[in-house]
């Protein structure tokens, strides 16, 4: 018989991930204190829920999204970040791990789909959000420079051939 505390966070899980258009699965096993103070605050600065549910627990908030191939990535003690930015959580749990070496991302949800740890890998090494719609206008601007300069060329170039011709009857006289 589920107690009550069992159906709410059941509830809880399922709610958040509902609400997220990721959700990181990390193990974290072997940090102390201080460290999973420090993963939690950099989480929390960038808005991304953090937080540990029993496995049991979110295989079922699991089952009732219909991601039951998510819960294959859940062995031992398992955090699940939650985030609406979908690279933001890969990123500081990626950068984290590389400065302790007992966190690692172990897969996770993106947008209803499983991801394994080598998806998340992929999506962490990508620039900011930012970045990247700065490289399509660039991208996309760039005909419009050329064509803008080609444009440009022809009048110049009438003015710099009259000006020769200007200068050549000025020496002429």
């Amino acid at each position: 018989m589920p107690t009550q505390q069992k159906i709410d966070a059941v509830a809880e899980m399922t709610q958040r991930l509902e609400g997220c258009q990721i959700a990181v699965a990390a193990k974290y096993v072997g940090i102390n204190v201080a460290q999973a103070s420090e993963l939690r605050n950099r989480l929390r600065a960038a808005g991304i829920e953090f937080k540990v549910y029993k496995n049991t627990l979110a295989r079922r908030a699991l089952r009732s999204q219909g991601m039951e191939a998510a819960a294959d990535f859940m062995e031992g003690p398992t955090a699940w970040a939650f985030s609406k930015d979908p690279v933001a959580p890969a990123k500081i749990l990626k950068e984290f791990g590389k400065e302790v070496q007992f966190v690692s991302m172990v897969g996770g949800v993106l947008e209803g789909k499983p991801v394994t740890a080598a998806q998340l890998d992929a999506l962490a090494s990508l620039p900011p959000r930012e970045q990247l719609i700065a490289q399509v206008v660039g991208t996309m601007a760039m005909p419009l420079r050329n064509a803008v300069g080609v444009l440009a060329a022809l009048p110049r170039n009438l003015v710099n051939v009259l000006d020769q011709i200007r200068q050549q009857k000025e020496q002429a006289a």
